[in-house]
């Protein structure tokens, strides 16, 4: 299967939200893979996952911090490939400190930012589809019947518990 579509957090301790994105990958048939990728603590790993995404055939990329929360910011500066930023729920700061973190990026870097957490995670799936389905239309039409079952999903009126 391809995997257009990298899935990067700075520690395993990310990986209960960064999952999110996964199973919304899933349910819509998008190749991913996962990876921990420090920006502190692996930097070269970090140098080498952004220099060579683009000839391993990444389309876009999904990074996942809590605290400083500098790996998507890193990883836009490494690679020519869309960021999208997830900033993970801290003990410390709930995720805000992360948040700041992930959208005070300077020109020329752009991250595209989820909120905090776990809906987050599960969003930043979601862009990751919408930016490939512009250009496949079999996940174009994958992610519009999603969104057609959630609509569906919701009822008109107010049901009794």
């Amino acid at each position: 299967m391809e995997k257009p579509v990298g899935i990067i957090m700075g520690s395993q301790s990310d990986w209960p939200t960064m999952r999110e994105a996964a199973a919304i990958l899933d349910e819509l048939g998008v190749g991913y893979e996962a990876r921990i990728v420090s920006a502190h603590r692996t930097p070269d790993r970090l140098w080498d996952y952004g220099k060579t995404a683009v000839a391993r055939g990444l389309k876009v990329i999904i990074a996942g911090a809590g605290g400083a929360a500098h790996l998507p910011g890193m990883m836009a500066s490494k690679t020519r490939v869309p960021v999208i930023g997830v900033p993970v729920q801290t003990r410390a700061l709930s995720g805000v400190d992360s948040l700041y973190s992930i959208l005070q990026m300077p020109r020329g870097y752009p991250v595209a930012t989820m909120a905090i957490g776990a809906a987050g995670a599960a969003n930043a799936g979601l862009m990751a589809a919408g930016i490939l389905a512009v250009s496949d239309p079999d996940l174009a039409a994958r992610l519009e019947a999603w969104r057609q079952a959630l609509s569906d999903s919701i009822p008109q009126e107010p049901q009794d518990d």
